[in-house]
């Protein structure tokens, strides 16, 4: 025991190996829009389709529609006491009316549709990198010496084929467009590799907790990713771009910023954007690509997907489902991993390689040892 820890590094970190770009939001009608991206898509088609306006009269020709970027729009609201209110207060009709009549004054961030559009379109990039076997910082040349044998090993036994076909499933059932998912009435997702392949998914096809069925086009893209993690492409580049058919002038959701310094009489609620165009942070989209933890204790009860954290954190929950406790967290695990020792099932393996492709900085201290 003294061996293996002597040979933990202090200094030890990871790069994430999926780096998401933001998501844009933009409106647009579902046929049209569609159409005229996939127009855009394919080289062959788009030449054909502008010789083909050259042809026409001026006045005859088309142009192929585009989608609008969406603006966020600041509302100001006269809102009703909701929250729970002490006993005192809650007994007493007086009292209860007299803290009903108090206007709840606020200024909001909303984003929806126009008027005449139906789908919401949102964009994003997505980079695969490889080179997982080796830590961007470590102190410790036996620890390292240790980790890249188990690493090698891992893509030699795996070949990230399990990690990657996840990935590539929460790329094709749309989790990332979060709230803007519940509700559509159709979602379509078109993944563009290195700009050239495109791949098309009916979001609906693929559940959100089941990994285990995929199709032809899923386990192209899973091959690809896989490919990448393991080193024998450099790097990918997935352009993804979702339309979601939810309705004309419906309102749109994306994410939410967390102001600490809020004064009051300040907006209470503000939605993030980049010039101007409302848009999903990153983190957000690369937490529900990463929303693929089957294999946590609570499993079997839950039925849900949890986003590969080293505690298995569900903050929404107030949850750690992955608790040091239990042996089951990334720590426990990966300690034992790095330095040699066999896990007890090849799932506690991908758990601990897909916290490392998130990446991080996992170090241990001489007082944690």
């Amino acid at each position: 025991m003294a061996k293996n820890e002597k040979a933990v590094a202090s200094v030890l970190a990871f790069e994430k190996k999926l780096v998401p770009s933001d998501g844009y939001f933009y409106g647009g009608n579902w046929e049209e829009l569609r159409q005229a991206d996939a127009i855009r898509r394919n080289p062959i088609q788009l030449k054909e389709f502008n010789e083909t306006q050259k042809k026409k009269a001026k006045e005859d020709q088309e142009v192929l529609v585009s989608a609008t970027p969406l603006k966020l729009i600041e509302k100001s609201v006269r809102g009703t006491i909701s929250n729970r209110l002490k006993p005192a207060v809650a007994s007493d009709p007086l009292k209860l009316n007299a803290e009903v009549e108090k206007a709840n004054l606020q200024k909001v961030d909303a984003c929806a549709l126009a008027e005449h559009q139906d789908t919401l379109k949102v964009a994003f990039t997505l980079k695969v990198l490889g080179g997982i076997e080796q830590p961007s910082a470590c102190n410790n040349e036996a620890f390292l010496n240790s980790y890249k044998e188990v690493a090698k090993n891992y893509i030699h036994t795996y070949g990230f084929a399990e990690l990657a076909k996840r990935y590539a499933l929460n790329i094709a059932n749309a989790r990332f467009l979060w709230r803007n998912r519940v509700g559509a009435e159709k979602i379509e997702v078109v993944a563009t590799v290195n700009d050239q392949e495109s791949l098309t998914f009916n979001a609906f096809d693929y559940k959100l907790h089941d990994f285990d069925t995929v199709d032809e086009k899923v386990q192209n893209l899973a091959d690809q990713i896989a490919q990448t993690l393991k080193g024998e492409i450099s790097y990918l580049l997935i352009k993804i771009e979702a339309y979601a058919l939810v309705g004309k002038s419906q309102e749109v959701y994306p994410s939410e910023e967390l102001v600490l310094d809020k004064g009051k009489g300040d907006k209470s609620k503000i939605l993030y954007q980049v010039n101007g165009v409302a848009a999903m942070h990153s983190q957000k989209v690369g937490n529900a690509l990463r929303t693929i933890d089957t294999w946590y204790p609570e499993f079997e009860e839950q039925k849900s997907a949890i986003a590969i954290e080293p505690y298995g954190a569900v903050t929404n929950l107030g949850k750690a489902y992955r608790t040091p406790k239990a042996k089951q967290d990334f720590f426990s695990l990966f300690d034992k991993y790095a330095l040699g020792e066999s896990l007890e099932s090849a799932e506690q393996e991908h758990y601990v390689m897909a916290v490392l492709v998130r990446g991080g900085v996992f170090g241990q201290s001489g007082k944690d040892a």
